[in-house]
């Protein structure tokens, strides 16, 4: 993966090479998942920002035109309203996604999303299913704090939201197909990032489970657990550590919530070394969840300190991506990070 950053009008435009059969680039695994849901269950519908646009390369692109106004509704921009109208389509036995076009957003719809979907069935004895989904990017690189800071870690404290973020096409096509088939609210974070990748998509239906992480490379020495856009990083750095004989296994969360204990420590148990790395800040992330349920499960498996590797605690600046790669780990950080523990 390019250390350079992309500029947020590129990401967006999104021009990819020809994409060879049986693959598909992140953004269309997603519109793919949307229209086979859409076609299969007529209670399955989409609102939000700029869901019916014909000119932004997103993945509702083309919904409008199949589906009609009545299931693919553009919304104003006011995202607690977004939240809060898709909860209501809840319980009214619809099975709605509701769009919100930049993660740090979701700040403004904070109540709607912790408290009304995180915690509504529990707070009903479990009465009331809420098959709802919230999608939206983690991140837009260069688009500064108020449009691009990974705020993940704050909805993982909800008690009864489940959180997935997905790094590959394949796993963003399964993961959206199993959110809006369940009773469960799911709170979906791709990123902008990731829209312009490939990968291998299978014809057919398919589901990839919620709450099961994936081991996307094998191996003996050190284990690297990460999510969403620092995959990418993350394969690069265990495929360089490799030439320098560090053999890395590297696990995919996919699921922040519910989180795969049994995979993660399955893997610590095998390598006794431990490194989590993610886009998000290190202080207060996901990283120190994982951490703690090896401390506490795994502590054994340990022949060296648990390492997370994050941003720095700045707030990110808007444009300048020489200066967002200085605050966000790169490859380098995860290799040099790898070795300090080996």
């Amino acid at each position: 993966m390019k250390e350079k950053i992309e500029d947020a009008g590129a990401l967006l435009r999104g021009t990819v090479k020809k994409v060879e059969k049986g693959h598909a680039t992140f953004r269309d695994a997603i519109n793919q998942a949307f229209r086979e849901e859409m076609r299969r269950d007529p209670t399955v519908i989409i609102w939000g920002e700029d869901v019916q646009s014909r000119a932004m390369p997103n993945p509702t692109t083309g919904l409008f035109d199949e589906f009609g106004g009545d299931r693919v509704r553009n919304t104003p921009i006011v995202e607690a309203a977004i939240v809060g109208m898709t909860v209501g389509a809840a319980l009214t036995g619809l099975r709605p996604v509701g769009e919100i076009g930049f993660g740090p957003l979701l700040s403004i719809a904070f109540n709607e999303v912790f408290f009304m979907m995180g915690s509504w069935r529990q707070r009903h004895g479990g009465h009331f299913p809420m098959p709802i989904v919230v999608r939206t990017p983690l991140a837009m690189p260069g688009a500064g704090v108020d449009h691009a800071a990974s705020i993940e870690a704050c909805f993982i404290h909800a008690s009864g939201l489940r959180v997935v973020a997905p790094s590959t096409p394949y796993d963003a096509k399964g993961l959206m197909k199993s959110a809006i088939r369940g009773e469960d609210a799911v709170l979906y974070l791709d990123h902008y990032g990731l829209y312009n990748t490939t990968g291998p998509v299978p014809e057919g239906d398919f589901v990839v489970p919620i709450g099961k992480a994936d081991v996307k490379r094998p191996g003996k020495d050190v284990t690297i657990v990460s999510y969403s856009i620092m995959m990418p990083k993350v394969m690069a750095a265990a495929e360089q550590l490799s030439k320098e004989g560090i053999n890395a296994e590297v696990v995919d969360l996919r699921s922040l919530v519910p989180m795969d204990e049994e995979t993660i420590l399955n893997s610590v148990k095998k390598t006794g070394r431990l490194v989590i790395a993610h886009e998000a800040m290190k202080r207060g992330g996901v990283g120190g969840e994982v951490a703690a349920r090896v401390a506490e499960k795994g502590f054994k498996y340990l022949k060296a300190p648990i390492l997370r590797i994050g941003a720095k605690s700045i707030p990110l600046p808007r444009i300048t991506a020489s200066l967002e790669a200085a605050i966000i780990p790169q490859v380098a950080d995860v290799v040099a990070g790898v070795k300090s523990i080996m």
